[in-house]
């Protein structure tokens, strides 16, 4: 859980802090990854009178205000997390649909290329690589998982720096 005081941010930005805009950004915050409806579930357990579409404008608002953001993990619905977290790659496993968040770092020569060749300045925060872990490459090989890692303890191989999850 991120130690935040979302009361004040939206203050900050002449917004209240109303029951569903806390238990959305809750349900965020615990859920870490989740689609509206998955937050919706979470809402549901405390107050069942929420439905989804407060849920979307919630989100939407919140995003704008830049305390939550979204990304692309596949076909369907965008999933969220809370924007004050450090900002990451989401690497998904097309085989066990399991997401890494990898560092930004990463991909920096990447990005800096993009910069160079297309004056292109890049936001990675709504980005997703697509596909195997650790985990099912050493599966699909028969043989033992990246070196250094234990993917089924949740490791990966390329640790996401300043991760307060």
């Amino acid at each position: 859980m991120v130690d935040t005081d979302w009361k004040t941010d939206l203050r900050q930005r002449g917004y209240r802090l109303t029951p569903q805009r806390q238990l959305v950004l809750e349900a965020v915050d615990h859920l870490e990854h989740a689609t509206p409806d998955d937050i919706l579930v979470e809402v549901r357990r405390t107050a069942s009178a929420v439905n989804i579409s407060t849920v979307y404008r919630t989100l939407e608002l919140l995003e704008e205000l830049g305390l939550v953001s979204h990304a692309h993990l596949g076909h369907g619905a965008p999933t969220y997390h809370l924007a004050d977290r450090h900002h990451h790659l989401h690497l998904v496993c097309r085989d066990c649909s399991d997401v890494i968040e990898a560092d930004v770092g990463v991909a920096a020569e990447f990005t800096d290329k993009l910069r160079g060749a297309f004056g292109f300045d890049t936001d990675l925060k709504h980005f997703a690589i697509f596909g195997r872990c650790a985990r099912c490459t050493a599966k699909s090989a028969g043989g033992d998982p990246v070196a250094g890692t234990d993917p089924a303890a949740g490791e990966d191989p390329i640790p996401a720096s300043g991760d307060e999850s």
